[in-house]
């Protein structure tokens, strides 16, 4: 058997997939996951909110992939800055990207510009402890706006509208903690275009909203529209009939009193955010369900006055230097996780998987399945890949300790994931985010 040596670019969910089911399917198997932050696991880290220790379950799993044999970690190592395409080809026979999508889609109405309007990837990034952004957040606003159909769309308006003192059983950095302490949001509006029928909520990210005692859901019923088309894909479908009866249940319940208020407004289409000098309101249009699950604008329109928009209406993959991008799809250019030229002919060795492959949809269990097709392709043409030019598995080490690269490897982040823990044990929680990049240095040292 020809022995691989993969490298996987980026050790998300979708990398660290795509190097377990690599080393268990081919047995000559050498995996290295290069990560630009010094910790793993991409968005289950760093694009879940603090309160959703269920979903960070999978961390644990992913962990033991990470510390499995033949499989190596090198953090804080970034493609592009410390590593370039033509380092790559010379120590592996392959290289799988797997670098995901952490940008916000962009929307394009009047005012989207205007100080008060924030992307929700930026968001997100901020209150999960992301190591390059911003420690402060502006959370003046007493009434805010969130554009979008999705779970982030949820995620935003509920980490928004709870009080902050419920998140400190959770991990939250302490920066994020006095940031929300000092929020001033009372009402927070989601706006989604089409009916309770087509949006993309799952159901227990639905539920989740109404956990915390200081916060009412309220369903406007207008644009709680359910036709032929809407029941059909009820019928078809538990997960949309859970949404809905959900929606239902918020619709008929009667208001409690709630110091925090999140509405959700169908069948509004954002059309532009109004304000000079900064955000002063949202307008939208109602629309009206033409019978196949899309919608039409009717011409009415609706200002809601709100002082900060948070726009979630997707994420977007970043441009890898030297490779080939679509830039209007957000992704790398393949054909089931082969990278293809400008020509559409696969390049030799070149790999993608994850958000950066297919675009930002999908749970995690797409991404597995993602990974397992991009992997098939791989073993397919095993004897066809390009040998690299240096074959002892240290010369990488070497190369990135010449380009003064500060690597943390497993044991570096092992002792990361301790010092976090402890931090968290000194004040009764399981763990305590770590921010800063230095200080996440500095604890993988020891």
């Amino acid at each position: 058997m020809r022995e691989l040596r993969v490298a996987v670019v980026g050790a998300g969910p979708a990398g660290i997939y795509a190097a377990d089911i690599l080393t268990k399917e081919y047995e000559g198997a050498h995996v290295d996951l290069i990560e630009r932050l010094p910790a793993p696991f991409g968005l289950v880290r760093y694009g879940v909110a603090p309160d959703h220790p269920r979903i960070k379950e999978i961390i644990k799993a992913l962990h033991r992939v990470v510390g499995r044999e033949r499989i190596r970690f090198f953090g804080n190592v970034e493609f592009g800055v410390d590593l370039k395409l033509e380092d790559l080809r010379r120590y592996y026979d392959a290289v799988i990207f797997s670098t995901g999508a952490m940008a916000d889609r962009e929307l394009a109405i009047p005012g989207v510009d205007l100080p008060g309007s924030h992307g929700a990837a930026d968001f997100v990034s901020w209150y999960a402890g992301h190591p390059d952004v911003p420690r402060e957040w502006p959370l003046e606003a007493e009434h805010v706006a969130v554009i979008g159909a999705g779970n982030v769309a949820l995620d935003v308006a509920r980490m928004l509208a709870k009080p902050a003192d419920e998140q400190l059983t959770t991990e939250i950095a302490g920066n994020v903690y006095q940031g929300l302490k000092a929020n001033r949001a009372t009402d927070v509006h989601v706006f989604a275009r089409r009916g309770p029928a087509q949006i993309k909520f799952t159901p227990m990210e639905l539920r989740e909203l109404s956990h915390s005692p200081d916060v009412d859901v309220i369903v406007h019923p207008e644009g709680f529209e359910i036709d032929e088309a809407s029941q059909k894909a009820i019928n078809a479908s538990k997960g949309t009939r859970l949404v809905v009866d959900t929606l239902l249940k918020y619709l008929e319940a009667e208001p409690t009193g709630a110091a925090h208020r999140i509405h959700i407004h169908l069948c509004h289409a954002p059309v532009e955010v109004l304000g000079t000098d900064r955000v002063e309101g949202l307008r939208t249009e109602k629309t009206e369900l033409q019978g196949d699950g899309t919608v039409r604008g009717t011409g009415e329109y609706v200002d809601t006055p709100v002082q900060a928009v948070y726009r979630a209406v997707g994420y977007l993959s970043s441009h890898l230097p030297e490779l080939p991008f679509d830039h209007q799809a957000g992704v790398m250019t393949n054909e089931r996780g082969r990278v293809l030229d400008i020509d559409e002919v696969p390049l030799p060795g070149l790999y993608v998987t994850g958000w950066i492959k297919r675009g930002p949809i999908g749970l995690i269990g797409h991404t597995k399945s993602d990974a397992a097709e991009t992997i098939a392709c791989l073993l397919e043409d095993v004897e066809s890949l390009p040998r690299p030019e240096i074959t002892d598995p240290d010369a990488i080490v070497a190369h990135l300790t010449g380009r003064g690269a500060t690597v943390v490897d497993a044991e570096g982040w092992t002792r990361l994931d301790a010092h976090e823990q402890s931090l968290g044990e000194a004040a009764g929680r399981e763990r305590i985010k770590v921010v800063d990049r230095d200080e996440m240095l500095k604890a993988s040292q020891g």
